[in-house]
């Protein structure tokens, strides 16, 4: 047995959620026991710094060494935190935070030459070189780029994980996470070759949309709806969200990725101008903006997945929005849909508790991606490791 941490801060950028996760076995065969799961808030200032970075907003190059510092120390605190009052951990796998996300560009047609191939470019901050000086243990970080070099898009790489710890023998399930950016895992029953027919995309906008709205409308008092409440006091305007489906990101074939470089702030500004013309309340806002997240998530399930699943199960932070997982009830109207925390895995930690797992992989020398999912040409070892000299 392995106690390995794991570290993310996600779109959203709420913080860092840290979980301390006891690990056995090999490759797909593994299991995992939650010790403890803690979300460490960044402080108001950083988190300020790193959503301008998010938007856009053009800093200098000792201004972005001194931001990947900050996370970084944000994040060894975290794993220092996390561990009071447990047996220390040996091994830290930490994603980082997110700040910039291209996806790969596949070049057409026969003059290959004029329109090449162009590798995808991920930029994750917080130096797993400095959390693994600051907290002296073994820190594998980075994970995304391996998986780019290879021709993927390096998202989403929790599905290897997911059909370790939540696949099925008799049924097929989507694993639908919903943080700021939405991402599917389409896990078929475990028979034949079934790993092969995994496929996983990001849907779309999650929370980040709806958080955008809440800031806007509150002046920045509030960050999010709890529970949905707000917006389902509202009404969606179906015909804006009809209109926002045309997007064209929603009607590009998977592998397929995406982030705040999409659906963020202008994005959404582009939301309150289209939604001028139907007047729309607060609450009737937010209930279209959640129609749309729920939508897309539909959508995507009916476009591009062979058939729908038996089940679907939801983790992330939208799975505690109660109004967006009835209105996913409604839309996929016979397919139940349940939280992870239901079926044994924490829905809050999840994602943390994933690239835990893509550490201990990473030691063991186990691939961490699929390509089915990415996109990549093969499978490969995911993270750069960073060892501690004593």
């Amino acid at each position: 047995m392995t106690r390995v941490i794991g570290l993310i801060s996600g779109t959203s950028v709420d913080g860092i959620d840290a979980a301390l996760v006891d690990i056995s076995g090999t490759n797909l065969d593994i299991k995992i026991e939650l010790v403890a799961g803690a979300t460490y808030p960044y402080p108001a200032d950083l988190r300020e710094r790193i959503l301008s970075v998010c938007a856009g907003v053009a800093i200098s190059m000792a201004e972005l060494a001194q931001l990947d510092d900050a996370i970084a120390q944000a994040f060894a605190q975290a794993a220092q935190d996390i561990q009071i009052g447990h047996e220390k951990a040996t091994l830290i796998g930490s994603h980082g935070q997110t700040v910039f996300h291209r996806p790969p560009i596949r070049g057409g047609g026969e003059n290959t030459s004029s329109s090449p191939n162009t590798l995808g470019y991920t930029l994750q901050l917080g130096r797993g070189e400095v959390i693994a000086h600051v907290t002296g243990m073994k820190t594998v970080s980075n994970f995304r780029v391996a998986d780019i070099a290879a021709g993927g898009h390096g998202a989403p790489l929790v599905p290897r994980v997911d059909a370790a710890l939540l696949s099925h023998p008799q049924e097929s399930r989507c694993i639908q996470n919903i943080g700021g950016i939405g991402n599917v895992a389409y896990i078929p029953s475990r028979h034949d070759n079934w790993l092969e027919k995994i496929r996983a995309w990001d849907t779309g906008p999650g929370n980040s949309l709806l958080d955008l709205a809440v800031q806007h409308l509150t002046d920045g008092a509030k960050t999010y709806d709890e529970n949905g409440s707000w917006a389902a006091s509202g009404t969606p305007c179906y015909p804006l969200v009809e209109h926002w489906l045309n997007q064209d990101y929603f009607h590009l074939p998977p592998p397929k990725s995406t982030g705040r470089e999409l659906f963020g702030v202008t994005y959404f500004h582009e939301c309150l101008k289209d939604a001028e013309a139907y007047q729309l309340s607060p609450s009737d806002l937010l209930a279209t903006l959640t129609e749309l997240t729920a939508a897309s998530i539909v959508h995507s399930y009916q476009t591009f997945l062979p058939q729908l699943p038996q089940r679907v199960i939801l983790c992330g932070g939208g799975s505690r929005n109660l109004y967006l997982k009835h209105r996913l009830e409604i839309l996929l109207t016979s397919v139940p849909v349940l939280t992870t925390d239901e079926v044994g895995l924490s829905a809050d930690f999840k994602e943390a508790i994933a690239f835990a797992v893509l550490a201990y992989w990473r030691q063991s020398l186990t691939p961490g991606n699929l390509p089915s999912a990415t996109g990549a040409s093969q499978e490969v070892l995911l993270g750069e490791v960073h060892e501690v000299s004593h």
